[in-house]
């Protein structure tokens, strides 16, 4: 367990042990426990825009520090290759569409076909009526009926494959028109790849790319994140981790506000250890607001895992191995065994094994 001096010294007023020569008397005080954290500042929903794409920087439309709202342009990438599939796809769609559309040339040229054919049929079905009637009876001779009969057949055939060509046509045209949309829609989506855009209301914090700069697929090009809430990512020691709940009080130090201390709570403890720095992340929520809408700010922080209102304390000079002190008798010294509890950096509390009263070697 380690403490931060800065916690001590701020959030009480300790007095010395009164001391009489080398002997001091236990007194009565506050005093907490707490765990050690390093960390940072971090804005909340922050990250870390990735280009998804290969091109150039054309248009960069924010600077570090702006405003953003969820959906806005950050940066606009640009490929000839990508340019020159999308506008292809893009005419072809337009091009299957009014293939399709009640104005097709093509359609209307068939349609026109098939009315033509069906009128012509009609036509020929009633002199092959007529021309059947007559036959029967004996009005007309049997190749004039025979004439008549071919003649309607081949309207009848002719009727049907014009039909059947502007249906057929009709389906292929369709067919087309979806695929030259699909076709379309990846081209447009794979152009909207060579658009960054914010994904939350906030701040960006800083850009990494200017006009004309060449880009690669998943290189950052900024950090955006809000600049209204901030949270802290902790490092705890992991023989400390154990001790960690959430809920847990933390008092925090920010280096850039030297005069400040603030409030925090543990929201979330992270089970992964960090193999570099052997220790585990641990968020914690601030309960106060920031001066500055600052990310990435250096911190100490201390959790409270315990806290007592009156202990007995005596300095952690005055401890001996196997939890032991030397006391002051009417006889000369004697050495005691006592029961901590808690321990801090200079003191120790003292559960049991002595009072206000008793008097304690203070090593020097």
């Amino acid at each position: 367990m380690r403490l931060s001096i800065f916690l001590i010294t701020i959030l009480f007023l300790f007095k010395a042990c009164s001391r009489n020569g080398e002997f001091a008397h236990p007194i009565e005080k506050p005093l907490m426990e707490a765990v050690y954290a390093s960390g940072f500042v971090v804005s909340e929903n922050e990250y870390q825009a990735f280009s998804q794409v290969d091109g150039y920087i054309t248009e960069k439309l924010v600077n570090d520090g702006d405003p953003v709202k969820k959906g806005d342009i950050l940066f606009v990438i640009e490929a000839d290759q990508q340019n020159a599939r999308y506008r292809i796809a893009r005419e072809n769609y337009e091009l299957a569409r009014q293939n399709f559309s009640e104005s097709s040339p093509v359609l209307n040229e068939l349609k026109a076909t098939v009315a033509s054919a069906k009128s012509k049929l009609q036509f020929d079905s009633v002199n092959f009526v007529r021309y059947t009637n007559l036959l029967a009876q004996n009005a007309t001779s049997r190749a004039e009926y025979d004439r008549f009969r071919l003649t309607y057949e081949n309207s009848r055939n002719d009727f049907q494959l014009a039909d059947s060509r502007l249906k057929k046509t009709i389906s292929q045209l369709n067919t087309e028109l979806r695929n030259a949309e699909n076709q379309y829609k990846i081209a447009r989506d794979e152009s909207a790849r060579y658009i960054i855009r914010s994904q939350v209301d906030g701040t960006v914090f800083k850009t990494f790319k200017e006009n004309g700069e060449l880009v690669r697929r998943t290189e950052v090009v900024a950090v955006v994140g809000s600049a209204a809430n901030f949270y802290l990512q902790l490092n705890v020691d992991e023989l400390d981790i154990q001790r960690i709940r959430t809920g847990q009080s933390v008092v925090v130090k920010i280096d850039a506000y030297t005069q400040e201390i603030f409030q925090a709570e543990i929201t979330r403890i992270y089970p992964l250890v960090d193999g570099r720095q052997q220790s585990f992340r641990v968020d914690a929520k601030l309960k106060d607001k920031l001066p500055g809408g600052f990310s990435g700010l250096a911190l100490e922080a201390n959790i409270i895992i315990r806290q007592v209102e009156q202990a007995l304390v005596i300095p952690k000079s005055a401890l001996l191995a196997g939890d032991s002190v030397m006391i002051k008798t009417g006889s000369g010294q004697k050495k005691i065994k006592i029961t901590k509890g808690i321990s801090t950096l200079d003191e120790v509390e003292v559960l049991d094994g002595l009072s206000t009263s008793s008097e304690v070697k203070i090593k020097p």
